[in-house]
């Protein structure tokens, strides 16, 4: 309001030519203002049209002017760029490679190809970002025509593949592991080439699988595999105990461990493993066949991982694979020592049982045609060859039916604390006595006590056994040594001599019954091969374990392993 009043003309004003051409001059201006306005607006309606196309695309879409200077990036280009770690306004200069593995500059990225006038269409490029990681992309690239037919630009759509990548190598794991598994005869055999197909799936540094020793309350190095063109190497010890380090813990816990970063506190493994190995992330995946752990599974990367659903489903399905692997191979092998055991106890009645029986037969007979004054010289002598082959029998029928019975599960173990140093001492002192007057020495080592969940009884012919074999393989004298200890959460009785021997391909024969060595039967060693067999079914009951280990010399060291604890 400019508080002026005006008066109305009542008469019609009279316009002169100059002012009709203002005015349609004025109203000509008006129009093409509006019109502008209204082209701005339409243009303005486009290009947040575009923008929000753009925006909600799952690819990554760049755009560059003729110069080759970025023009426009969208928002979904822009997080591949954060995710990846690189600057969010410019290309990458390097770092990537083609599906060969070939370098690429950034002349041969699909924008400036484009730019060059060629056309892509899912041209897959591998960037090997800072981080360590690497994305796989598949890259649609033109270029843009002006209206002169003149290229004024170029464009290129991403789509970042990695996850449908990973999830190919993971097929291809599972089946490299399959594979492995089915050629192989044995873990230990098999291991390499699955955990070679472990780290290189997954592009991490090293692997490890362990097996799990329950009688000595360790896991076991059964095999590991580090990627090639390391230049440090990872030591691994050859086991770990019971919840200790990283496999020992997933043992304990019974679940997939993942550790982000291992030179952290806490990450069970020390910083001076991972400062020396350069080794970051780490995962751990229990090996199980229903509710029992045979075993650890354990990767290794030299970054820093988050955890990933996906590759711990791998992992157990890995792992999955390897349990029923073990699994198969001990009911095959326990097949394997049934059918065993029934050619020896066919061997066992045709020589075995026949010899003693012969000698019975005959010298019955010897006894029935003898005159009276021959039963009076000879009787005696002939009556204790008898006796002597009866309780050969004896001991052999009553040595089958106590392994049969443990076999089977139906002989009375009763375990309950008991003091095996007490009994290994006592069974020393017998064995002493027996060969006083022998040239054999024998030495032992053992504490003042050790308890553990056992049958004394049982326990005791064990130990009585294994130092009846060593005197018995020991003809000519030597050194019988005898230990015990605890190790960790197994007590371990270790029994050497300096005697015969057994050679590395009999070692296992000796737990499959009836069997006896070479060098036995060739010194002409009284005995039925039962012993060794009945003392690993006793210890199988005991939840521990025995083998024939390396002896530094002549003769022979067996190892017997007991949990100290109650299963």
């Amino acid at each position: 309001m400019l508080g002026v009043c005006c008066a109305s003309d009542p008469e019609p004003r009279k316009w002169t030519l100059d002012e009709v051409a203002a005015v349609a001059e004025a109203a000509q201006v008006c129009t093409l203002l509006i019109t502008e306005q209204l082209a701005r607006y339409e243009i303005d309606q486009q290009r947040r049209f575009l923008d929000a196309v753009l925006g909600s695309l799952h690819d990554g879409v760049t755009a560059c002017d003729a110069d080759g200077s970025i023009v426009f990036v969208n928002e979904r280009m822009r997080q591949m760029w954060e995710d990846a770690g690189l600057p969010g306004d410019a290309l990458p200069a390097d770092g990537f490679t083609d599906a060969d593995g070939r370098p690429l500059s950034q002349n041969d990225l699909g924008l400036f190809r484009a730019l060059r006038g060629d056309h892509l269409r899912d041209d897959e490029v591998i960037l090997h970002g800072p981080d360590g990681r690497t994305r796989h992309y598949l890259v649609d690239a033109h270029p843009i025509t002006g209206p002169g037919g003149h290229t004024v630009g170029a464009v290129q759509a991403v789509q970042d593949v990695t996850r449908r990548r990973r999830v190919e190598r993971f097929r291809t794991c599972e089946l490299a592991v399959t594979t492995a598994l089915a050629e192989a005869p044995s873990i230990e055999a098999a291991g390499p080439r699955v955990l070679e197909a472990v780290v290189g799936t997954l592009e991490w540094a090293h692997a490890e699988l362990w097996l799990v020793d329950q009688a000595a309350g360790v896991v076991r190095s059964a095999a590991h595999w580090s990627a090639p063109g390391r230049d440090t190497e990872i030591a691994v010890p050859v086991d770990l105990p019971f919840g200790q380090g990283l496999a020992g813990r997933a043992w304990q816990v019974g679940k997939p461990l993942w550790i982000r970063d291992v030179g952290q506190p806490q990450s069970l493994i020390s910083k001076e493993v991972a400062a020396s190995s350069r080794l970051h992330a780490a995962l751990a995946v229990p090996v199980r066949e229903g509710f029992e752990t045979l075993g650890v599974l354990t990767v290794f990367a030299d970054t820093v991982e988050d955890s990933e659903d996906e590759l711990l489903a791998l992992m157990a399905g890995i792992a999955a694979h390897i349990g029923q692997f073990v699994e198969r191979r001990l009911v095959e092998d326990l097949q394997l020592q049934l059918n065993r055991s029934k050619n020896e106890y066919l061997a066992l009645i045709g020589h075995e049982l026949r010899t003693p029986l012969t000698s019975i037969s005959a010298y019955t007979e010897l006894l029935r045609e003898a005159d009276d004054a021959s039963l009076v010289a000879d009787g005696p002598r002939l009556l204790e060859v008898i006796d002597r082959n009866t309780n050969q029998l004896r001991h052999i029928i009553t040595e089958l039916m106590e392994l049969s019975a443990l076999d089977a599960g139906h002989a009375d173990v009763q375990l309950a604390p008991m003091d095996l140093a007490e009994v290994v001492r006592d069974s020393v002192a017998k064995a002493r006595a027996a060969v006083q007057d022998a040239p054999l020495v024998i030495d032992d080592e053992l504490p003042a006590n050790l308890v553990l969940p056992g049958d004394r009884k049982r326990l005791r012919q064990v130990v009585d056994n294994l130092l009846g074999n060593a005197v018995k393989y020991s003809p000519d004298g030597g050194h019988i040594g005898v230990t015990l200890r605890a190790a960790g959460r197994a007590a371990e009785l270790a029994v050497s001599d300096t005697g015969l021997g057994v050679t590395a391909d009999e070692r296992e024969k000796l737990f499959t019954g009836l069997y006896r060595t070479s060098r036995g039967r060739d010194k002409t060693i009284p005995g039925t091969g039962l012993g060794m067999t009945l003392s690993r079914a006793v210890v199988s009951r005991h939840h521990g374990s025995i083998e024939l280990v390396d002896h530094e010399g002549p003769g022979t060291t067996v190892l017997v392993r007991l949990p100290m604890d109650a299963r």
